[in-house]
């Protein structure tokens, strides 16, 4: 089971986690959505296409733009649609 931990809160958790590029990509349904705040941030990347991102809110302190998702990857990214990975300061353990 992967997990994903930011400021003492369990932000995910999945034992059906994709993994590219060595990030865990959570299905949406795993993740604690009142954690996530849209974000104006995107970043393209060439085999995926266009990410997304969210600022997490957890406890009063944020963390900006420290989960991202892909809403329309790219056919070589497909399996990772409807799924978010997290970064900066993000605890995952699988």
């Amino acid at each position: 089971m992967a997990t994903a931990r930011w400021n003492g809160e369990v932000i995910a958790e999945s034992d059906d986690t994709r993994i590219v590029e060595g990030n865990h990509y959570f299905p949406l349904d795993s993740v604690s959505t009142q954690y996530l705040k849209p974000s104006e941030t995107t970043t393209v990347c060439p085999w995926k296409g266009t990410a997304n991102y969210y600022t997490l809110d957890v406890g009063g302190k944020e963390n900006p733009d420290a989960a991202w998702y892909y809403a329309d990857p790219k056919a070589e990214a497909a399996e990772i649609k409807d799924h978010v990975a997290f970064w900066n300061g993000v605890e995952v353990t699988a």
